[in-house]
């Protein structure tokens, strides 16, 4: 069943482009992905300037205009450089692509028209749907599987896998030189989030997102305990003291796989 408390207020969308005009907007997204694709290793930069300007224009509060994004020829040429994209030799420049991938990836899955509603559907959108990234073909689970292996325990609160209960989709693309910042805000927007985790002193219980069941071994190794890691990251200063003294049993919520957004669809 799915948890009370998760619904995000949908976002003033943008005017619906007619379907009269996709067709430039999509020869247009081919150019620009052809383009980018022949360009020395700057591309990697523009094609992150491509998904910043998508996003912007797209996500409010993490509220994703699913519509906005199909027609977007910005966003469609980000999608058009990972297939040859080269992985950036730096930990903090691994990490932001490997962000920005997941979080496209994730979405053009649904563009695509697969879905994450039931448990058959979640297996073949995590597991089994395969996408062209850096020369391979990975699916969500495999790039889930990179950024393990650099080590990050906040990157998995960057990751928004188009459900509700996921962490809210940022309005911008993540950036090596601005990543420590990045995570520490989408680390604090998550776990102070009340639609996904509530810290009820007088209960004595913590009611937090499953992510962190999902993730405890590598949160622990970080910090020692899950209630450790949690009272480093709260903003409350009660719910940080109380979980740092152990008063807090933990209890993971349902998890809401509704779509993080609004997507009607198109005649592609």
């Amino acid at each position: 069943m799915r948890s009370e408390g998760h619904r995000v207020s949908p976002a003033s969308r943008m005017a619906e482009v007619p379907p009269a005009a996709r067709r430039p907007l999509r020869l247009l997204a081919t150019l620009l992905a052809l383009l980018l694709a022949v360009l020395p290793a700057g591309a990697t930069e523009t094609g992150t300037a491509l998904l910043e300007q998508a996003l912007l224009y797209n996500v409010r509060g993490g509220y994703v205009d699913y519509d906005g994004l199909a027609a977007s020829p910005q966003f469609a040429g980000f999608i058009g450089t990972l297939a040859t994209a080269a992985v950036p030799a730096g930990r903090e420049e691994a990490l932001a692509f490997y962000i920005n991938a997941y979080n496209a990836l994730a979405i053009q899955a649904v563009l695509d028209g697969r879905s994450t509603a039931s448990a058959a559907s979640r297996r073949r959108f995590f597991r089994s749907a395969r996408h062209e990234l850096a020369g391979r073909s990975l699916t969500l689970a495999d790039i889930e599987q990179q950024l393990r292996a650099l080590d990050e325990p906040r990157v998995w609160f960057s990751l928004a896998c188009t459900a509700l209960s996921c962490p809210r989709l940022a309005s911008h693309a993540y950036r090596a030189a601005t990543l420590d910042v990045q995570l520490d805000a989408a680390v604090a927007g998550f776990i102070d989030d009340p639609s996904r985790n509530r810290f009820d002193i007088a209960q004595k219980t913590a009611f937090v997102s499953p992510l962190f069941e999902q993730h405890r071994a590598q949160l622990e190794a970080a910090a020692g305990s899950l209630p450790a890691w949690l009272a480093a990251h709260a903003g409350d200063p009660a719910s940080r003291a109380a979980l740092r003294e152990g008063w807090l049993e933990l209890r993971f919520v349902d998890f809401d796989w509704e779509l993080n957004g609004s997507y009607r669809g198109n005649d592609r």
